[in-house]
């Protein structure tokens, strides 16, 4: 019976247990007799147990022989107090006990930073981390690589390995940069690409045709070819890829160096590299731009930007977030600036206003800067297609508005300054303060009421086109538009001296373009949304986004 009991995992009876106690040197009498005492308790409780366990339960259960043979004939005895004893095998106490194929199902799903602590746990660990399968997944997950990476093993690099040398340590330069080149900025974007990471200069479109797609152009790649460790290569000139380096200045900071600046150069001197760089740059010869102006400002940027072989800070910026009650989807947009040609704004909504803050920039307003300040709590309407076309009947509309917004300003200030006054006079009068004040409020609400314009603002698409006299790089623009709103823009002379802010009319168009109506400039500027997909781009909140927009500014001031 012992054996039978054995067989059956419930140990040893109870007969064979009190006996082998009994023959112990170190067991007295008393202790036999508790025992008994125990078993006889325990038999009376399953003795109940039994007799109340409904029509299942034939008679008493007690704990003896019959039990045993009954669980090793496969019988189960409902009322057994043996009855929680499992059969099947036993449950895994820990991690490491599980089946190798469920610990790779578990350790593929933490992120890469994590595994390194994974491997140091145990030894199991440590060779199950060699698995493809984990470091594949952590390449699609984190960095969205489309490509088939078993091929990729098959030639000989392991996703391990490209994960390890080439993603993980070159993460912090993904994403969205603006180059240091004085007040001409630009465009950085470095993404996963392939085997490769690869810092894209994006260039706008040529001038004028703004809703063209944007242009590409490589500064460097990163790889694993050729070696068993990340090389990085300058793509910067026409004699292909040569050496380079990438050091991390600082935290969301990064500059480039290129070891082979020989490759820059082209056997035609510089004539032959300002013609190639002025035909990628503009799309056309210097003889095909005929004014003066023009070209003396394409002639400053080639020698101001060619400078710098390729050897530039990039410090980082981010997309906008995106509110509900944001007037249009922010983000990126292409414009056009006169003589300037097409620049990079970035369109943002803080509150009630809107701004469009400059990537790419020009020697009168550069990169960095606030270029458009719209004031959405100001909707203008416009009038009949015939008094549109009159500039100065466009003027007065807005110049009202403008003199409306200067009064508000002022009176502001000074109900500041009366308040502040009032604090160090009010022990002295009480009342005469709150008079004041109410003298103030009823002055204020004659200038504060809405007027026409905005009362009568419809979200329905009204006929747009533009005042006579105004000048416009492209004839090719929207003739209907959903909203206007008062706004100022930026306006510098050479060197950004004496900046000043000019009023001005936004047009949302649609949801992808919007114009600016330049009074004093008597110019129109159009924008059209970047539609490129940027990954590793968005802002984490907005404080850190109005803390890059400070910094921005801070740059190039």
């Amino acid at each position: 019976m012992a054996v039978c009991a054995r067989l059956c995992g419930v140990g040893q009876s109870r007969r064979c247990r009190r006996r082998q106690r009994h023959n112990q040197q170190d067991q007295g009498s008393d202790s036999d007799m508790e025992e008994e005492e125990e078993e006889r308790i325990v038999g009376q409780k399953q003795g109940d147990v039994g007799r109340g366990g409904g029509p299942e339960s034939g008679g008493v259960a007690t704990a003896g022989p019959s039990d045993a043979c009954e669980y090793g004939s496969g019988r189960v005895n409902r009322g057994s107090f043996l009855d929680s004893t499992s059969t099947g095998p036993p449950h895994p106490q820990s991690l490491s006990e599980l089946p190798p194929e469920l610990l790779v199902e578990i350790i593929s799903l933490l992120p890469g930073t994590a595994l390194p602590n994974v491997a140091l746990v145990c030894k199991k660990f440590r060779q199950i981390l060699n698995t493809e399968t984990i470091w594949r997944r952590r390449c699609i997950e984190e960095f969205g690589m489309q490509q088939d990476l078993r091929k990729m093993e098959v030639g000989g690099v392991s996703s391990r390995d490209l994960y390890v040398k080439l993603l993980h340590p070159y993460r912090h330069i993904l994403g969205l940069w603006q180059p240091d080149i004085g007040p001409y900025g630009g465009l950085l974007n470095v993404v996963v690409d392939g085997l490769f990471i690869i810092g894209w200069m994006y260039l706008p479109p040529h001038d004028p045709r703004v809703e063209d797609p944007m242009r590409r152009r490589p500064l460097f790649r990163i790889h694993m070819w050729e070696s068993n460790k990340a090389t990085v290569e300058c793509m910067y000139g026409h004699k292909g890829p040569h050496k380079g380096d990438i050091q991390t200045v600082k935290k969301d900071e990064f500059s480039t160096k290129c070891n082979q600046t020989d490759h820059h150069r082209m056997p035609g001197g510089r004539q032959e590299e300002f013609r190639t760089w002025l035909e990628e740059e503009w799309g056309r010869t210097l003889e095909e731009i005929f004014h003066e102006h023009m070209q003396e400002l394409i002639l400053m940027k080639f020698i101001y930007t060619s400078q710098y072989d390729n050897c530039l800070t990039y410090r980082r910026i981010y997309l906008p977030p995106t509110m509900p009650s944001d007037l249009l989807q922010p983000g990126l947009f292409k414009g056009t600036y006169g003589s300037h040609g097409l620049e990079i704004v970035m369109l943002s909504f803080h509150g009630t206003s809107a701004r469009a803050t400059k990537l790419t920039g020009d020697p009168n307003v550069p990169a960095g800067q606030l270029t458009l300040d719209v004031d959405l709590s100001r909707p203008m309407v416009l009038p009949d297609l015939e008094h549109q076309r009159n500039i100065e009947e466009l003027s007065r509309l807005v110049l009202g508005v403008h003199e409306e917004v200067q009064r508000e300003a002022q009176q502001q200030a000074k109900d500041s300054s009366a308040t502040e006054g009032g604090t160090a006079e009010g022990a002295c009068d009480g009342t005469s303060g709150a008079e004041g004040l109410e003298a103030d409020h009823g002055a204020c609400s004659d200038i504060c009421q809405p007027g026409p314009s905005s009362s009568n603002h419809s979200s329905e698409d009204q006929p747009f086109t533009l005042p006579q006299g105004v000048m416009a790089r492209n004839e090719v623009y929207p003739r209907t538009c959903r909203k206007c709103f008062y706004g100022t823009g930026l306006i510098a002379g050479h060197g950004f001296t004496s900046p000043e802010r000019t009023p001005g009319l936004f047009v949302l168009f649609d949801e992808d373009r919007f114009g600016f109506i330049w009074l004093e400039l008597k110019s129109f500027s159009l924008y059209s949304r970047l539609t490129d997909q940027l990954a590793h781009a968005h802002a984490p909140n907005m404080e850190r986004f109005e803390a890059m927009l400070r910094n921005m500014q801070s740059w190039t001031s």
